[in-house]
This record gives C-alpha cells, structure tokens and sequence, in this order.
C-alpha cells in the first residue's frame, strides 16, 4: 500500500489545513497538540485505513475522544479524533449496550434510561465512554459493581497489524486481557459492548460542609471511620475544594474552602446510613435525596466547560489519614495556585478479581489531586503532595494521570506491567501506539 499519502473516507487534516486547531480541540486546553495528520474518523473503516497509513510511514498514533485524559502535548505523528462514531445500541433483554469510541457517557446513560438500565459509568457525564473503560473505569456505583472494564462483554479493535478483530474473553482472551485496563496501548477500540446493570434510582448527593469552620483532617477522619461501617455497595468519596472569589460562581461557594462527601447508595436505608455524618459539623450544604440515575451527574457536579488542569492519583494500601491531612494542609486555600483533592472509598467489588489487567484492586483509598493551570506551577503543587503519600502508596490510576505522560512509573504492579509487555511486543512489536497512556508509556 502506498503510504506516502492517507486514502481513507474520513476528514484528514494538516497543520496548514482551515478548521485543523478546531478538529484538535478537546476539554483539555492546557497542552498543544500539533499532529501531522489528523484522521477525523466516523467509522471502523476510518480508523482501519488510518492505522494501516501510519504503521506504513512509522509514525506514532493517538487517540482522542472528548479529550479529557490527555497525557500531554505532542509533536508529529498521527491522531484519530473520534467524535464522529457516536452510535449508542441498547440490547433490553440482554441488559447490554454497544458503544461506539466517540460516544461521551451522557448519551449512554440517556440511552439505557427508558429501560430502567444504568451503565457504570463515572461522575462526568461529558467524558468518553470507550476511553473510560479501557482504563478501568471507576464509577458511580463502583462499590457495588465493580469496574467498567469488568462488564466488558466484546471489544472491537484495530490493531497495529491493520486488523479489526473482535475481541472476547473466549476468542482472545489474552488480548482482551490487556486492552481492559491497558488504555490505548494495544490499538484503537473502534466499539464496545458492555454490560449494564438494573438501577433506575439511587440515594444520593453530597453533604458540603465549611473548610474554615471545620478541621479539615478532623472531617476526613470522622469520614474514614464512617466508612468502616457501610455496606460494601455504598461508593462514596471526600473532596476538598478551595473555591476563588469569583462572581460566575454560585453566592455560597464564593471565596469558600468547600470539604463534602459525596454518596450514592441503591439500597433503601440511605438516611440512616449517612446519619452519622450529618454529625461531623455544620452542614453549609445538602444535596443528599433519592434520584432518577439519570441525574446522578449532580452528585460531583464535576465542570462542565473545557480548562487547563493537571493531575495524578495514589493508590493507598491503608487510610493514612495523617498523610493525607498534610496534603489537605499542602494544597489548601492558602496554598498558590487551585488544588482539589478527592479521595475515593475503594474496596467492596473493586477488590474482587477479573479477567483484566486493571491493577492494585487490593488498594483502600485513592487520592486524586487536580492542579488548575500550567504543568510547571502544577508539577510544583502536585510532587510535594504526592511524596507525603509515598510510604502508603500502591501505585497510580491510569485514568486520573492528567497531563503527566512523561511519568508511566507505578501505573501498573510489577507483575501487571511484566506480562502487559510481553502482549505489547506481539501486537504492537514497533510500539505504533505510544501517544496515549499504556504500560510502555507515551512519548
């Protein structure tokens, strides 16, 4: 095949080419971007002869969706944008639904709704669904189902060999394996099926409380102990957030330092279970009620519009509640720059085994930390942070490393990482897919 010039159907762009920076723009808009050939693909075909073009001219590939877990920026090389392939196909009686790789989770949950039918998907309505779960997807209701990637019922992906395979647990089961929970390490999943689980409503919100009128650490420990006693299917996290002094933002978050839990629960004893912590102080906010899963958005209520922002997570073998109290101290309103911290209750069926390579299930808590701003004041907040964390730390999560592509350490166990080469060098032997996330890192 003559590789010297792209021959797919889909919209190819070049640097010098009108409406090339709009195909790059994504939520992410703190990196730059400035592939040699963008693919904008709307459908497998798409992605097939774009594969097939870059293997050809030994150029790295990319991926983007919604571009909200970018690794960084990049020069050269080749980026699938996927937004186009938006199909979304609910199978009722099987409780399934087939998504395609440009689809956001909105639309999934929309679609699965009318059936009394919940996917698991995360708190960000506007992230993409396929790139979510190839990362392992921690979710809504992971407590209580688990993993994203552990629903996974097929996979279709063009590999580096510039084949679509379609890809089960029983039909290869080494390279399904790998794809859930290795990213887009092992090629371009152009759909997937995925299961979806029987919750039409749940109990759930956030109870906010005020930073300067309660100890921060004193909250997250009452908040710990809270989570010793609820039911393996309650998810929960905690979340410090020191809002600026802006009129866009609503009166009462104005200038605040913002602690809350946030919960959702599908049992039907929510009021007494979170009882005890309308106990830890004030409460500056209550969101807590029983909703349709369709608004389960509302929980995090996570930013809707695309901004600059860095971030990385630690895995902790044990709560550390001291630790992470000296991050909240770290990174707090006094503190230069926006820093949020949020720590996510693991265990429960995120602690139970499964056919996929997403890694540290034994982990207990997951602090997630976003810098807003560039990398340099970002890293300069985010590494101190990090470092107190260390001792306890089990590793990190794929899909919380915002714009740190230059650090692959830790995203995997040893073991995990080992065998995840060994798949790499059969599938993608001239690491073709390099300029996302994987276990070989990204350039």
């Amino acid at each position: 095949m003559d590789t010297t010039q792209p021959q797919p159907r889909s919209l190819v762009l070049r640097p010098a080419d009108p409406g090339y920076g709009d195909e790059l723009a994504g939520f992410q808009t703190g990196f730059t971007q400035r592939p040699a050939v963008v693919f904008g693909a709307a459908s497998a075909d798409d992605v097939l002869a774009a594969v097939r073009y870059a293997a050809g001219a030994g150029l790295p590939v990319g991926v983007q969706a919604t571009g909200h877990g970018l690794p960084g920026g990049s020069e050269g090389g080749v980026l699938i944008t996927t937004r186009r392939m938006d199909g979304v196909r609910v199978d009722p009686e099987r409780r399934t639904v087939r998504v395609q790789a440009g689809v956001p989770w909105a639309r999934v949950v929309a679609a699965a709704q009318p059936y009394g039918l919940a996917p698991l998907n995360g708190s960000s309505p506007g992230v993409g669904a396929v790139s979510y779960t190839l990362g392992g997807g921690l979710g809504i209701l992971a407590r209580e189902f688990g993993y994203a990637a552990d629903h996974v019922r097929s996979l279709d992906v063009v590999t580096a060999d510039g084949r679509l395979r379609r890809v089960t647990p029983e039909s290869e089961p080494e390279l399904y394996w790998a794809l859930l929970g290795g990213g887009h390490a092992f090629g371009v999943v152009t759909e997937l099926e995925i299961g979806l689980v029987p919750v039409r409503t749940l109990y759930g919100g956030s109870l906010a409380f005020d930073g300067r009128e309660v100890d921060p650490t004193d909250l997250l420990r009452a908040y710990e102990e809270w989570t010793r006693t609820v039911p393996d299917g309650l998810t929960s996290s905690f979340a410090a957030v020191p809002y600026p002094d802006l009129p866009v933002l609503p009166p009462h978050l104005r200038g605040r330092y913002v602690l809350s839990v946030r919960i959702a629960y599908t049992g039907a004893d929510g009021e007494q279970v979170v009882a005890p912590l309308r106990e830890s102080g004030p409460v500056l906010a209550d969101s807590l009620r029983e909703m349709p899963y369709a608004e389960s958005h509302t929980i995090h209520s996570d930013p809707p519009d695309p901004h600059a922002y860095h971030g990385d997570s630690a895995v902790l073998s044990e709560p550390a509640v001291s630790r992470v109290g000296e991050v909240l101290s770290l990174v707090g309103p006094e503190a230069p720059g926006m820093c949020v911290v949020q720590v996510n209750h693991l265990g429960g069926a995120l602690a139970k085994s499964a056919p996929n390579s997403v890694p540290y299930r034994e982990g207990r808590f997951l602090v997630r930390l976003l810098a807003v701003g560039d990398r340099t004041t970002a890293r300069a907040r985010l590494d101190p942070a990090f470092a107190l964390l260390a001792p306890v730390t089990l590793g990190r999560a794929l899909n919380f490393a915002f714009g740190a592509g230059d650090r692959t350490e830790g995203l995997y166990d040893t073991e995990t990482r080992k065998r995840l080469a060994v798949l790499k060098s059969r599938y993608d032997p001239a690491n073709l897919f390099r300029r996302n996330y994987g276990p070989t890192g990204a350039c």
